[in-house]
């Protein structure tokens, strides 16, 4: 198993704090970590599930290669191949494993092209929480992070993911996933990008079963020069299956593009899409684009989008009460950035609220 943690420098801790990544290991059930293209290492805590790199994986587990592709071939769709590395984790048919599994894809060097491909399967009647960080050195100028994700949630499954992307100013990311969920299955995903980023492209799909749910939730801030084009798209080609797409977008000066897109493809299916914005700087844009698609009467199809900015008025009254302007600002973009819209257990929730505080709350 590998185990080349020298090859992490002691001032990177504060880095991996900030994407979620806990080094001490204490709350988690496994870790991975890869560092451009180096393996640095893997592990399972849990005997219910496994946790190695994909290329391993493709080797010693019989079935892998069969997953390795399958959700795009689901959905017509081509992805890159050229790919180097990224993590497979499986969790046991039946079993629940309420700690968190956590994953880490870090960009070190300057100009480097990481791109991964990731194969997360949960078995029949499992249960996993999984916590993926996405962080760069400073010294990673230029750099590309490509990350291929496919999700396989069995009958009766729950997944529940967080990624969390701590990148730098000019990093280009470009994250393509999709979940297959089937009957019954339940897929949560949270996402959270509160930190400097050059430009974000996403659009991660799931395609449901029969009364099957999936739930996307997104944090975002785009700071000065930073653009963030991040979506989510269900399709409820299951009866009675249902979904919600909650997003909260800050603008810092940066452009966002809140997408979303619900497809009902069977009748009795439920879904929801909310975007709000908030535009801090003048110079700042956020173009919401909500789609509700379908071919039924039977289904139950909503929206809503807003967009606004902080009121003279909040701010007024927390300068009345001694809080400095900055510090007001600030305090009101915490409270915008709502982590409570997350379907976190207790443990990651603590740890996300945190992470957001430092953030948020020290002044822009």
């Amino acid at each position: 198993m590998p185990e080349n943690r020298a090859y992490l420098e002691k001032d990177e801790a504060e880095n991996l704090v900030r994407a979620g990544f806990d080094a001490a290991e204490k709350d988690r059930s496994g870790s991975f970590m890869q560092a451009d293209d180096t393996l640095l290492f893997q592990k399972a805590f849990h005997e219910d599930i496994e946790v190695m790199g994909i290329d391993e994986a493709l080797r010693r587990v019989p079935d892998a290669p069969a997953y390795y592709g399958k959700a795009f071939a689901a959905l017509g769709r081509e992805y890159p191949r050229e790919t180097k590395g990224g993590y497979y984790i499986r969790i046991k048919a039946g079993k629940t494993v309420l700690v968190p599994v956590q994953a880490c894809l870090y960009l070190k060097k300057a100009d480097f092209k990481q791109k991964v491909h990731n194969l997360i399967i949960a078995e029949p009647g499992s249960k996993v929480y999984i916590i993926t960080g996405c962080t760069a050195h400073q010294a990673s100028r230029e750099a590309y992070h490509l990350g291929i994700s496919e999700f396989f949630v069995g009958k009766g499954a729950y997944v529940n993911f967080t990624m969390i992307h701590s990148w730098t100013k000019d990093v280009s990311v470009e994250p393509k996933s999709i979940a297959l969920v089937e009957d019954d299955g339940v897929f949560v995903s949270n996402y959270i990008c509160l930190d400097p980023v050059k430009h974000i492209a996403m659009y991660p799909t799931a395609v449901l079963g029969e009364r099957s749910t999936a739930h996307f939730s997104s944090l975002m801030v785009a700071h000065d020069g930073s653009t963030q084009d991040i979506g989510s798209r269900v399709v409820l080609k299951g009866r009675s299956s249902s979904a919600e797409i909650v997003s909260r977008a800050v603008s810092l000066g940066g452009t966002v593009i809140a997408r979303g897109h619900l497809k009902a493809e069977a009748p009795d299916t439920k879904a929801h899409l909310e975007c709000r914005g908030l535009i801090v700087h003048e110079q700042g844009v956020i173009h919401a684009i909500p789609e509700l698609e379908t071919g039924f009467r039977e289904v139950d199809m909503s929206h809503e989008a807003a967009i606004g900015r902080i009121s003279k008025e909040e701010i007024e009254y927390l300068c009345a009460r001694g809080v400095s302007k900055e510090r007001a600002q600030s305090l009101i973009i915490r409270g915008f950035v709502d982590t409570n819209i997350l379907s976190l257990p207790e443990l990651l929730k603590k740890e996300i609220d945190r992470l957001a505080d430092q953030t948020l709350t020290s002044g822009f």
